[in-house]
C-alpha cells in the first residue's frame, strides 16, 4: 500500500467529492479513483460508494477514515523530528486553545517568540477547551493553551498556572488610580462582559452571587475586541487579564485595577501535550516560552 494511496484516500473524505479533491491535490479525478480501487484492493473490500450526490463511505470505509488522518499525521510529525536532526531552522507548529486563552497567553507569547526564531511558523486554532485537548489525542495539534480544560485521559499537563482577573478600565475613570476596588463598586459600574458561554464568565457570576451580589452588565458580548474597544471609549469598565491590555496599559490608555484581595477572580490555564508523542524542535522550544510566561504571569 502506498502512501499517496492513503493521502488521498484522506483528502476524498475531507471533500466528500473525486472532483473537489483531485482539485485541491491537483490531480485528475480519474488518478484519485485509480488510488482508491489500490486501497480496495489493498485490503480486500468497497471503501466508497459513488453516486450523483458525491461519495458515501461504508463501513470498512469509515474504519479506515477514523485511522488513516491520523497516521498521516504522525508521519508528518516524523517528517518534523528528522528535519530537527538535520538541523534546519525551519518548523511548523500547530497549537490549538480556547478563545480567552488566546488574547490573554497565546497573542502575546507569539508576538514575542516570532522575533526570536523567524523562520517557524505557527499555525492557531481558536476552539473549546474540549476541542483543544481532543486535537491532542488526535495529533492535530503539538500543542494546546486552555482555560477551564475538562479532565481528560492521554494528555500530559505541561504547566498548570492561575490567571487573575482585574477591573480594567479607561485610564482617566475616576476610579483609575483605586488601590483596589470592592466587587459592591464593581456591580454600581456599567460593566461590559463576556456571555454566559465563556466560563470566566460563570466564574463572576458565581463570585457575585456568593456576595449577594447581582449582575447586570450594560454590554454582553463574545468578542474580546470589542470589551477593549467599549472600555477605551469610556462606555464601560470590564474584568479581564492585564496581560490581555498590555499594550494599553503601557501606553497610558488603560488602567488595571485589582479586586479587593481574596475577591479576585483567578482562572487556571494548562499548557498541554500529547504524553506520548516527542515535540519537535520549534514546538518544544515554544512550548518553554510559553512556560516562561506563565510563571512571569502567575506572579
Amino acid at each position: 500500500m502506498q502512501l499517496r494511496a492513503l493521502m488521498y484516500f484522506d483528502e476524498l473524505v475531507r471533500t466528500n467529492s473525486m472532483r473537489a479533491a483531485a482539485e485541491n491535490l491537483n490531480v485528475a479525478p480519474t488518478a484519485i479513483s485509480r488510488q482508491i480501487e489500490n486501497l480496495e484492493y489493498h485490503f480486500g473490500a468497497q471503501l466508497v460508494e459513488r453516486s450523483n450526490r458525491g461519495v458515501k463511505l461504508t463501513a470498512a470505509g469509515e474504519l479506515l477514515a477514523a485511522h488513516a488522518g491520523r497516521t498521516l499525521r504522525e508521519l508528518e510529525h516524523v517528517h518534523r523530528l528528522i528535519d530537527d536532526l538535520k538541523g534546519l531552522q525551519r518548523g511548523h507548529v500547530s497549537i490549538y486553545a480556547n478563545g480567552a486563552a488566546v488574547a490573554t497567553l497565546i497573542a502575546p507569547v507569539l508576538a514575542e517568540f516570532c522575533l526570536k526564531y523567524p523562520k517557524l511558523r505557527f499555525e492557531v486554532t481558536i476552539t473549546s477547551a474540549r476541542a483543544a485537548v481532543e486535537a491532542l489525542g488526535s495529533a492535530e495539534a503539538d500543542i494546546a493553551v486552555t482555560l477551564f480544560s475538562p479532565k481528560m485521559s492521554g494528555v500530559k499537563v505541561r504547566m498548570r498556572s492561575d490567571i487573575q482577573y482585574d477591573a480594567i478600565m479607561q485610564a482617566t475613570h475616576p476610579a483609575a488610580g483605586q488601590s483596589s476596588i470592592t466587587l459592591a463598586e464593581l456591580a454600581a459600574l456599567p460593566l461590559a462582559l463576556p456571555d454566559k458561554s465563556f466560563a470566566a464568565r460563570q466564574a463572576f457570576d458565581a463570585l457575585f452571587a456568593a456576595e449577594g451580589l447581582s449582575l447586570d452588565p450594560v454590554f454582553v458580548t463574545g468578542s474580546l475586541e470589542m470589551l477593549r474597544e467599549l472600555v477605551l471609549r469610556g462606555a464601560a469598565v470590564t474584568l479581564l487579564p492585564a496581560l490581555t491590555v498590555k499594550r494599553e496599559l503601557e501606553a497610558g490608555l488603560m488602567a488595571a485595577v485589582p479586586v479587593t484581595e481574596g475577591k479576585a477572580v483567578r482562572t487556571p490555564v494548562e499548557l498541554c501535550v500529547a504524553p506520548d508523542r516527542p515535540l519537535s524542535f520549534a514546538a518544544n522550544k515554544l512550548a518553554d516560552f510559553i512556560e516562561r510566561f506563565m510563571r512571569k504571569a502567575g506572579g
